[in-house]
C-alpha cells in the first residue's frame, strides 16, 4: 500500500468542490465565478485528518507514524556512533596512560638496578682497598729459625687481601702444601709457589730461601703482575694445572 498525502488529498478535494460550484452556477444561469488563486494553497494548508475520507485516514497515520519511527531511529544511529567513539576516545587514552606508566615504572626500575649496581660496585672496591691497605709487608715480620705450616698460614693472611686469599692458598696447596722449603727434584722450583728457578725470589729479599713471608711477597707479587690477582692465577691453573 503507498503513502498518502494529505496536503495532495487536500488540493484534489478543493479542486472537486469548484468544479463542482462551477457546474451549479452554470444550471442556475449564473456566470461562474472565478476561483481565487489562494484557494487551492489555503486548502492544503488547513486540510485536518477529519477532511480525509474514513477509509483513507489509517493509511495516512501509519505513514506518519512510519516517518516518525524513522526519524528515531535515525537519531538513534547517531547517538549510539558517537557514543561508540566517545567511549573508544576514552578506553585509548586510558591505554595510552596505563601504557606511559608501566614505562615510567620500567625505567625507575631499571634506574634503581643500575643505581644499586654501582653502589655495590664502589663498596667492593672499597672493601679492596681496605683490605690492601690492611695488609702488612713481609719487612714487618720478625725472623724465625723455622715456622710451622699453620705460622706460615698466619703470616700469609697477613699479607694478602681477604677477597684473595683463597685463591693463594689453593695455588700453594697443589705447588707445595705450605712448605716454605719444598724443592722439586725435576725443575727445582721451590719454596711455597715453587718459584723456578728459586733464585727469582730473590727480588723480594735475600732471606727467599728462609723466610715464609718473602716467599709470600714475591707470589703475590708474580701473581698480580701476570694474572691481575691470585683468583686470575688460580683460574689459569685450573686450566692448564699449572701457572
Amino acid at each position: 500500500m503507498s503513502r498518502i498525502s494529505v496536503r495532495g488529498f487536500a488540493v484534489a478535494s478543493a479542486t472537486a468542490v469548484t468544479t463542482v460550484g462551477a457546474v451549479v452556477g452554470v444550471a442556475s444561469g449564473n456566470a461562474a465565478q472565478p476561483s481565487d488563486d489562494n484557494f487551492e494553497a489555503t486548502a492544503a494548508d488547513t486540510t485536518l485528518l477529519a477532511d480525509i475520507p474514513a477509509g483513507e485516514q489509517a493509511q495516512v497515520q501509519v505513514s506518519s507514524l512510519a516517518e516518525q519511527a524513522d526519524v528515531q531511529a535515525a537519531a538513534a544511529d547517531t547517538a549510539a556512533k558517537k557514543s561508540a567513539e566517545e567511549s573508544a576516545r576514552l578506553r585509548a587514552a586510558k591505554d595510552a596512560e596505563a601504557k606511559k606508566e608501566a614505562a615510567d615504572k620500567a625505567a625507575e626500575a631499571e634506574k634503581a638496578a643500575k643505581e644499586k649496581a654501582e653502589k655495590e660496585r664502589k663498596e667492593k672496591e672499597a672493601q679492596e682497598r681496605a683490605s690492601r691497605d690492611s695488609v702488612r709487608d713481609a719487612s714487618t715480620f720478625a725472623a724465625q729459625g723455622s715456622y710451622s705450616v699453620a705460622d706460615v698460614k698466619a703470616i700469609a693472611r697477613q699479607m694478602i687481601p681477604a677477597s684473595q686469599f683463597q685463591c693463594f692458598s689453593n695455588i700453594v696447596n697443589h705447588e707445595s702444601t705450605w712448605n716454605y722449603r719444598a724443592v722439586n727434584a725435576s725443575s727445582g722450583a721451590y719454596g711455597l709457589v715453587q718459584a723456578l728457578p728459586g733464585s727469582k725470589m730473590s727480588s723480594a729479599g735475600a732471606d727467599w730461601q728462609t723466610n715464609p713471608a718473602t716467599q709470600i711477597k714475591w707470589g703475590l707479587n708474580y701473581m698480580n703482575s701476570r694474572y691481575g690477582s691470585p683468583c686470575g692465577a688460580w683460574s689459569f691453573w685450573e686450566a692448564n694445572r699449572w701457572y
